[in-house]
């Protein structure tokens, strides 16, 4: 998706350019609308003052929150790029999308327009290889999960980018240590230039958790540094997932029937908090338009303890409307992949249009 410019290599060869777009279909959607109006409504998103609170988006049956918007579409710096992006994708022959057809049917419906590439919706593309084995503290952490009720864990992972800092972890432990229930935390050291260097696991946690913390949530707790997040999420123990909002984080644990609490950290995760929270009941807030970006800003408003411990206690709960639905929509994403399902019909589609264009 970010190799785009590769289409006018393609087109002066004649050769028809596909693209695959690893994010979700709303997204997608967003990038071309707001492409369209940057472009021939000279509307600069960057622009919007206080008195504009929403923006229509074809692809959500909701209003967007302005002030929820990712830093790449409210910024002077990056919303050329983000338009150029917008203007490539629209001379694909089509677009095979991460996504599921019975997961966002409202934002696939945007793309029966003749002026948009065609869209398969050919997901949930994961990669569900446990790793390696024979790794003694993975499979400790693992073990322990064994010994664990059925969906009485939560978990707790922010993704290969995703570190806090002293004062944010704090927070989280307050939060974990009130609620009473279990967890596995994946904890890593927010990194001062997230650019050069990714986080890393702290060296001495006593340093950075509250007093005792350890000891008084030794029976039902474990901080970890990196976690195998699929091996994690597969397991029964797990009851929720507290997530980055990373698109492929959120599709692992749909498959997996686990319902989120979405804490976006950078890039288009705000947007995908917004359409699992608002448009779908697939997850519980933490809190609703954090401020700041943790990739291309380097820092995030820091989350309270309270609102932790709220969203923790609602995603936990066994007889909640949020965890029906995800289960239910864990059917149909692997309904969607066997022979007859919509993403299998997808890819079916797209390898006949490829051999009709290349005839």
């Amino acid at each position: 998706m970010f190799c785009s410019s590769m289409i006018d290599i393609a087109n002066e060869f004649g050769v028809p350019c596909y693209m695959i777009y690893t994010s979700n279909a709303t997204f997608l959607g967003i990038t071309l609308h707001v492409q369209e109006m940057y472009d021939d409504k000279k509307y600069d998103v960057s622009d919007l003052d206080e008195s504009v609170n929403e923006l229509e988006f074809p692809c959500l049956t909701r209003p967007y929150p302005v002030k929820c918007l990712p830093h790449i579409l409210s910024s002077k710096d990056w919303l050329p790029f983000f338009a150029a992006q917008g203007r490539s994708f629209r001379k694909m022959k089509g677009i095979l999308v991460n996504t599921v057809a019975e997961l966002e049917p409202h934002a696939l419906k945007m793309f029966n327009n003749v002026d948009l590439p065609q869209a398969y919706p050919v997901g949930p593309v994961l990669h569900l290889d446990n790793g390696d084995d024979d790794d003694e503290k993975r499979l400790e952490v693992l073990r322990w999960l064994d010994d664990q009720p059925p969906k009485s864990v939560l978990f707790l992972c922010f993704g290969s980018m995703g570190g806090f800092t002293e004062e944010q972890t704090r927070e989280v432990a307050v939060a974990l240590n009130r609620s009473g229930h279990r967890f596995l935390w994946s904890l890593r050291r927010a990194s001062p230039n997230i650019m050069m260097e990714r986080p890393g696991d702290y060296k001495n946690l006593e340093e950075v958790l509250p007093d005792g913390f350890l000891e008084r949530t030794l029976d039902r707790g474990k901080v970890i540094g990196w976690a195998p997040q699929v091996a994690v999420l597969e397991k029964p123990a797990i009851g929720g997932f507290v997530t980055h909002c990373g698109w492929n984080s959120m599709l692992e644990s749909l498959w997996f029937g686990v319902p989120m609490v979405t804490w976006p950290l950078y890039a288009e995760q705000k947007v995908n908090a917004f359409e699992m929270v608002e448009e779908l009941g697939l997850a519980v807030e933490i809190r609703k338009c954090i401020s700041g970006d943790l990739l291309l800003i380097g820092e995030m408003e820091i989350v309270t303890a309270e609102d932790i411990e709220r969203a923790i206690r609602c995603v936990m709960e066994q007889d909640s409307d949020v965890r029906s639905r995800v289960k239910e929509m864990a059917e149909k994403c692997h309904v969607a992949l066997m022979d007859g399902g919509s993403s299998k019909t997808a890819l079916q589609k797209f390898i006949q249009d490829v051999i009709e264009n290349v005839a």
